[in-house]
């Protein structure tokens, strides 16, 4: 498979390999890769170069297997997170996890022993692929580096995710992902920082506070901290935030920075002014055109497809942030009116 065309099993590496084979399996059932979901159970054990090249297919792929076989592939991928296993692995299987996300995050409650067994052992199990050994101090380098750029991105995409759904809040909070977070804040919610972490930090954050959960650890969290999270957020928006899931992030971003931003200087104010300036004219765009795709496949007698996810929310998000704009704008002029002000 992948040995063969000597891709690398430095787990450094794993986070830069990309490819796009979503379009060949949406050619195919779930069904059809359920012997390969048999393969790997059968052999994840004792051959791991297999199983690291089953894993990064699958992830590669979307993660499709049928409802019948998704307790065994998430059990096996829970077995291949382990700390005893080679990096490499556990890394794969850390990227195969955040391939199938969505599907992970919504399990069917109906199925009360994979959904128990999903938020009993995936979490720690996701915790112990970044942390491996906690309580010790990491090498700065080497797979089990404090941060990394690209393992911590996916890592929060992945947990941003699962934070959506408030069946797994207990869970994250008992499993240490919320003080993971946290910890990333000093790294990934600076000025000097870039990339998407900040939004997908505060995507996890702001979803957990509202269920005041017993976890002390947001206690931690200072005001300044909290604004640093809104703040960094709205410098690297992910690209592929234009849907339902992505527009009701985008309220949550909102409703926090409005909390939180009564701390902000001048400068902030203009950065996020911009910042919201800059997001809204993409969203306002995009739900033109879903309203254009409407109107022809109402012309049309067509039925609306995927292409039409979120157009609702969008409209409604589009308001929220013209709201924050002008919370904003207000903010700022005030900064003018107290240099006027004699006293």
């Amino acid at each position: 498979m992948f040995a063969a065309a000597n891709v690398s099993r430095d787990p450094d590496e794993l986070w830069y390999v990309s490819w796009d084979l979503q379009g060949d399996s949406e050619s195919h059932s779930p069904e059809d890769f359920d012997w390969l979901v048999d393969y790997f159970d059968f052999i994840y054990s004792d051959d791991h170069e297999a199983a690291y090249d089953i894993l990064l297919l699958l992830g590669s792929m979307g993660v499709c297997c049928s409802p019948a076989k998704q307790h065994l592939f998430i059990e096996r991928l829970v077995a291949c997170m382990d700390s005893n296993m080679p990096p490499h692995l556990r890394h794969a299987a850390l990227r195969a996890t955040h391939s199938a996300r969505e599907g992970i995050a919504s399990i069917n409650a109906t199925d009360d022993a994979l959904r128990d067994m999903v938020l009993t052992k995936l979490s720690p199990a996701i915790m112990s692929v970044v942390c491996p050994h906690p309580g010790t101090t990491p090498a700065n380098d080497g797979p089990d580096t404090s941060f990394d750029y690209s393992r911590d991105l996916c890592y929060l995409e992945l947990v941003c995710a699962l934070a959506r759904n408030s069946d797994w809040h207990l869970h994250l909070s008992g499993d240490r992902h919320i003080d993971r977070c946290i910890s990333m804040i000093p790294k990934y919610c600076i000025p000097a920082s870039y990339g998407e972490h900040a939004f997908y930090i505060a995507g996890i954050l702001l979803q957990i506070v509202p269920e005041q959960t017993s976890d002390t650890s947001l206690d931690s969290v200072t005001e300044q901290q909290w604004w640093d999270v809104v703040r960094s957020a709205w410098g690297y928006i992910p690209y592929d935030i234009y849907n339902t899931c992505g527009f009701e992030l985008l309220f949550v971003l909102v409703d926090g920075t409005k909390k939180y931003m009564y701390i902000a200087s001048k400068t902030d104010l203009e950065q996020l002014i911009g910042s919201v300036d800059d997001l809204l004219e993409i969203v306002e765009q995009k739900i033109q055109t879903k309203r254009r795709w409407q109107e022809m496949g109402l012309e049309m007698g067509l039925e609306m497809g995927p292409e039409m996810e979120g157009l609702e929310q969008g409209e409604g998000v589009a308001i929220a942030m013209k709201e924050l704009r002008t919370v904003a704008s207000n903010m700022l002029e005030s900064f003018g009116q107290q240099l006027l002000d004699p006293r």
